[in-house]
């Protein structure tokens, strides 16, 4: 009677912990995480080593992010898109996907072998983006962009995308340290499908806990 005692004790645990891991990575994946900033693309607006908490409700239900946001995205299979099919309209290259759902699962759920990038989104569907005169037009006319440093100039020395429309349901996202930072200008424009996250808020270090513009 003991022994078949300690063995239910012993199951039921198990199933609690399976159920917490399970519930762990559906929080993770549908709603949210915290993330570490590891590049310097962001900067000053975020620092390495600074702690963020990533909402990932947006990419449950496919809304398409906001001009201004800070959002997470897949990187793509080519960092620097010298050959565009249609530089027109470029879209960022996905052609290392994980084949079988093992793999996928790691890959995408645990996101193990996978990079990920920070960007500012500044293009949404539809618009003409100019990068011209150190700074970046939408439709005509200038962004304005307070979250930058003074003296900052956006340029394509990163890239070779200077004019050009953002394709349907894709966005163009360009990091705060323009020089420092490869993003859309190299690789063209994010599909929705493959941005996984905003940034909600930084909760480390505690003097810079708050949401971040």
């Amino acid at each position: 009677m003991e022994e078949k005692s300690v063995l239910k004790e012993a199951l039921e645990w198990g199933y609690c912990i399976v159920i917490a891991i399970i519930l762990a990575l559906l929080i993770r994946y549908y709603i949210g995480t915290p993330t570490i900033v590891k590049q310097p693309s962001m900067f000053p607006t975020l620092k390495q080593d600074q702690r963020l908490w990533l909402n990932r409700w947006g990419r449950t239900t496919k809304k398409m992010p906001k001009r201004g946001e800070i959002i997470t995205f897949e990187a793509p299979s080519v960092t620097f898109l010298s050959d565009c099919e249609n530089p027109q309209e470029p879209v960022a290259v996905y052609n290392k996907e994980p084949k079988g759902i093992f793999a996928k699962f790691t890959y995408y759920v645990l996101e193990i072998g996978k990079t990920s990038y920070i960007k500012r989104v500044v293009g949404l569907p539809g618009e003409h983006i100019e990068i011209k005169d150190g700074k970046v037009f939408v439709n005509g006319d200038e962004l304005q962009e307070e979250y930058l440093q003074p003296g900052v100039v956006t340029d394509v020395s990163k890239g070779v995308f200077s004019d050009f429309y953002v394709p349907k349901d894709c966005v163009f996202a360009i990091g705060d340290n323009r020089s420092q930072s490869t993003d859309c200008r190299a690789f063209g424009c994010i599909p929705l499908e493959k941005i996984e996250s905003s940034v909600a808020f930084r909760f480390w270090p505690f003097s810079a806990f708050g949401t971040v513009k």
